[in-house]
């Protein structure tokens, strides 16, 4: 009986799910979506667990949010999986982090190709030891030929970091001759960021209960809706991506306008 009963609430359930993704493809879903996904740790510890269990956790959610936005016409899903600040973690913790792009790579990358999914990555590659850059490589590769999703994983990566080098890539090209100071726009700046091919986020979303950019994307998440929430990366579901996007599509967004 009690299996019975489970079986007819997951069924209710997934058909709730659906009514709201139909209902969200009825209006402008946000183009591209970025996501601190934060409290992996917590949710180990939680549970007795060593941090690196988190993380493995969260991968398998990384596939499901993946997939989710996809069937939702989401353009862009921007993925803040290692930060310029994250080399100060214990080194067993990095170590494990910077592997899991080969993990990520032998479980999904037939699924990533399936679901017509581009993977592009944003951040510091020289840094990054050779094995998680050849994953990635890889990642990229061969999912070049897709024209679906693009996830863009932010590896390595910092905010001001990368305006410091934006602003001496101007620098440079004025100094030779390439840009003129009165041609520079905010559209112009923006080209010199590792994210030039990309638009800038519509939606912003952070798990873990904490509140702040965490020197993520500082000058692209100017206009950006803000969406946080309590729970821990590892429980984030799909029901709250369809939520946050839900809280999206409640909003007016003015870009300083009225």
């Amino acid at each position: 009986m009690f299996n019975k009963i489970k079986l007819w609430k997951n069924q209710q359930q997934s058909s709730s799910l659906q009514e709201r993704m139909l209902q969200i493809k009825e209006q402008p879903v946000p183009s591209h979506v970025a996501i601190i996904m934060d409290g992996n740790g917590r949710w180990a510890k939680k549970r007795a667990l060593p941090r690196i269990a988190g993380h493995h956790e969260g991968m398998k959610v990384v596939r499901k949010i993946t997939r989710l936005a996809s069937r939702l016409g989401v353009k862009t899903l921007t993925l803040y999986a290692f930060s310029t600040e994250n080399w100060k973690r214990p080194k067993t913790e990095v170590d494990y982090l910077l592997k899991l792009p080969e993990e990520f790579l032998g479980t999904f990358l037939p699924e990533l190709v399936e679901e017509n999914v581009r993977v592009t990555m944003m951040g510091y590659k020289e840094k990054l030891p050779n094995h998680t850059v050849n994953a990635v490589d890889k990642l990229i590769r061969d999912t070049k030929e897709n024209t679906g999703l693009v996830l863009n994983f932010a590896l390595n990566y910092g905010s001001r970091a990368e305006i410091i080098e934006a602003v001496k890539g101007v620098l440079n090209d004025c100094q030779d001759g390439i840009l003129k100071s009165d041609e520079l726009t905010e559209e112009k700046f923006s080209s010199y960021l590792m994210t030039s091919a990309l638009p800038d986020p519509d939606l912003l979303i952070r798990t873990s209960g904490e509140i702040r950019l965490s020197n993520f994307m500082l000058w692209q998440l100017a206009y950006s809706e803000f969406w946080f929430t309590e729970v821990l990366w590892p429980d984030f579901s799909e029901e709250d991506l369809i939520e946050a996007i839900e809280a999206y599509q409640n909003r007016q967004r003015r870009f300083g306008g009225v």
